[in-house]
């Protein structure tokens, strides 16, 4: 078994399974997080403490000790009966590659991870892409459709997923009509780009008192950085334009810009039940989702 959720998505990409991967990241999270047979991602984790004196003896887990040699001590959890929901951002600027790693497939396998938790809680789980406007349902979710059988359809909706076309100025369409019989949590996996406010102004669509909402957003370090130097061809993946530039001559002007986007963007989420996670495709995935389980939901 794989002992390093520092794994790049690099490395685990070249094992071309969605569904090993995305088991290798879930199972080694679970060493120090850990949530009761009826808690999942959807509901607020189990996590584990130092055994301290005045503890119930009962509470340790005896298994955790064979493995690790540690008294840890179960920290009860609040049960959930609450749906989770992925959706994948499938617009052209998805197929973004740096280091052999396109956007889309670091997504793929973050949702396969979580979709891995989902599937070890039996816990109901739907998959739905956004594309050309329109949000379409690709793996529904019912009470019939959780545990194994849910796991394997979502990830046979990711392996066929293909990113492709804009956003048009108009915007969102036709939204699917979630039905609640519960509080669910709603995972975006998206890069966040956008022409106006056209994922604010979905977001805001979408927030509910009883729906929490997580957007992971997921840029490349040169998005961020640019740090290249010289002419470049820069082409929009979305609309297929192209432009030439000298890239040290608009680098101060593109940063600046970059900063100031992605301040207004993080202060726009800023709202109840919404939680922003923003990585980069350098990062492990294991730390991502270690990060998204540990803190706490607002």
């Amino acid at each position: 078994m794989v002992k390093n959720t520092g794994l790049l998505a690099s490395n685990l990409i070249k094992l071309k399974n969605l569904q090993l991967t995305g088991k290798l990241v879930s199972d080694e999270l679970m060493l120090g997080i850990h949530a009761s047979k009826r808690s999942g991602i959807g509901t607020e984790f189990e996590q584990y403490r130092h055994y301290v004196p005045g503890d119930d003896p009962k509470r340790i887990d005896w298994k955790l000790f064979a493995r690790t040699d540690k008294h840890l001590v179960r920290e009860s959890a609040t049960e959930s009966d609450r749906q989770v929901r992925f959706v994948l951002d499938l617009s052209g600027s998805m197929n973004y590659e740096e280091q052999g790693v396109t956007r889309l497939n670091y997504a793929r396998i973050l949702l396969a991870s979580l979709a891995y938790l989902c599937y070890i809680q039996n816990d109901q789980m739907s998959l739905y892409t956004l594309q050309n406007g329109m949000i379409t349902t690709v793996a529904a979710s019912n009470a019939a459709a959780s545990g194994k059988q849910a796991f394997q359809k979502v990830l046979v909706g990711l392996e066929q997923t293909v990113a492709s076309g804009d956003w048009p100025a108009e915007g969102i369409s036709k939204i699917p009509e979630f039905q609640q019989k519960g509080k669910e949590l709603l995972i975006f996996v998206t890069d966040l780009l956008q022409a106006s406010e056209e994922w604010i102004q979905l977001i805001k669509s979408l927030t509910n008192p009883r729906r929490e909402i997580v957007v992971f957003q997921i840029l490349g370090d040169q998005e961020l950085d640019f740090n290249v130097k010289g002419f470049y061809r820069f082409k929009d993946l979305e609309t297929g334009k192209e432009i030439e530039l000298d890239a040290d001559s608009v680098r101060e002007q593109y940063l600046k810009a970059s900063t100031a986007y992605l301040q207004k963007v993080k202060s726009d989420l800023q709202l109840p039940q919404v939680q922003l996670i923003r990585t980069r495709l350098s990062d492990p995935l294991g730390r991502v989702l270690k990060e998204f389980l540990t803190k706490g939901k607002g």
